[in-house]
């Protein structure tokens, strides 16, 4: 045999054998590692169908809203609180609110009406459970615009040290959007989104005035098309607005404070009477009856209602100051 043939041997004999050691020393972490790659595998596949089921759930429940919401009242109604629903950042179309404030409505009254087999209580329920759907949205919408407020400050921090530093106005935005946190956050990328597609900056800016409802957010805009038009130092002008909206924080903040006492009273007034009312019907439910099935106990009980709310509203009309 010649050397040539038995050096190639040689050389292919000890890589082979170097490649046999290097997988018998392997094999064991291999396996572990394939059999982890099965049960990553097994997990991500339920991950999977699970959240499929889940959104063909959710789908189901969504093609019904919308179904329901065809109707030509609902279309009507939907169009008067469109602007609420935006405002609050709620994800639903008006007609589909106001599908489900009456379902909340009919399946309230429907109930109450046969556990007391009164109607004129099933009406009173059906009022009630009407109005939460309202409720929830006014408080959603007023958390986000105060959650929204105390970021302003840090915003125009923000845009004003991008300005100095030769930032446009856009690049100022973006630089807002990308390092806060909702909900100013997604207000600016969609403004942001709005111009990039070719909507001019002026009525972008409208657009996030309306979408939020905030008197300092209109502030703030109000300044920067003034600027745009008649020019100036923009930095400077966002400095003092930012400093402004600090300090109309702070005051609120004491305001707050002061008047913490008597919404305290307001919430114990606009409570005892229902705790009150659970727990004798608790203890004695033949007694707290009578105010639903006879005629003068109805009277009370509406106007114990119209008493509660009218001093709701006093009350909330005197810790309500403006600043």
């Amino acid at each position: 045999m010649e050397p040539t043939t038995i050096t190639i041997l040689v050389f292919i004999s000890a890589c082979l054998v170097v490649l046999g050691v290097y997988q018998l020393k392997n094999a064991e972490e291999q396996l572990v590692a394939h059999r982890m790659q099965r049960v990553s595998a097994k997990q991500v596949k339920e991950k999977l169908a699970r959240m499929h089921n889940k959104e063909e759930h959710t789908d189901f429940w969504r093609r019904l809203l919308a179904n329901s919401s065809q109707l030509l009242l609902a279309r009507r109604l939907g169009r008067k609180v469109e602007k609420q629903l935006t405002e609050s950042d709620i994800p639903l179309r008006g007609e589909e609110f106001v599908v489900i404030v009456a379902a909340s409505g009919i399946t309230a009254g429907t109930f109450f009406s046969l556990i007391t087999m009164n109607v004129l209580t099933g009406l009173m329920a059906a009022i009630a459970s009407s109005l939460l759907p309202f409720l929830f949205v006014r408080t959603a919408h007023a958390r986000r615009v105060t959650k929204l407020n105390a970021q302003i400050g840090d915003a125009l921090s923000i845009m004003s040290n991008s300005l100095r530093s030769g930032f446009s106005f856009l690049q100022a935005m973006d630089m807002v959007r990308r390092e806060l946190p909702d909900p100013i956050s997604k207000e600016f990328s969609r403004t942001f989104r709005e111009i990039n597609l070719g909507t001019s900056t002026e009525e972008a800016l409208q657009n996030l005035v309306h979408r939020v409802n905030s008197e300092d957010m209109e502030l703030i805009v109000t300044a920067v098309m003034i600027q745009r038009q008649v020019g100036g130092n923009l930095a400077e002008v966002l400095d003092n607005i930012g400093k402004t909206i600090r300090e109309r924080i702070r005051i609120k903040g004491e305001i707050k404070t002061l008047t913490a006492q008597g919404r305290i009273s307001g919430i114990i007034i606009g409570f005892l009477p229902v705790v009150l009312a659970v727990i004798m019907t608790g203890l004695n439910p033949e007694y707290i009856m009578t105010l639903f099935t006879s005629e003068v106990g109805r009277l009370m009980l509406l106007a114990a209602i119209g008493g509660e709310l009218l001093g709701i509203l006093l009350i909330k009309r005197i810790v309500n100051i403006q600043v």
